[in-house]
């Protein structure tokens, strides 16, 4: 039941500008779209599907393809990835 769910369910807090933030983002969604679209009869059912889908993507080695590189982090993100001010 959704009770049952709610109980279980943990929120934890998160940074708001962090890069695995956004691939954990991306993990989830492609979760939901290849996975949670359906409807479950139990969640035990849902849980199996998680975890069989899970394997499937650890199996596959699938991964994200991140090409957000540190230099241009410094150019779109001025205020956030500050050059660091070295002085001698």
């Amino acid at each position: 039941t959704a009770g049952r769910l709610r109980r279980r369910l943990r929120l934890v807090h998160t940074p708001k500008n962090g890069s695995w933030l956004n691939m954990a983002e991306i993990e989830l969604s492609i979760l939901s779209r290849q996975c949670l679209s359906q409807r479950f009869a139990s969640a035990d059912e849902m849980d199996a599907a998680i975890r069989t889908w899970e394997t499937t993507r650890n199996a596959t080695r699938a991964g994200t393809n991140w090409q957000f590189t540190t230099p241009n982090a410094r150019i779109k993100l001025k205020t956030l990835y500050p050059l660091p001010d070295i002085q001698r």
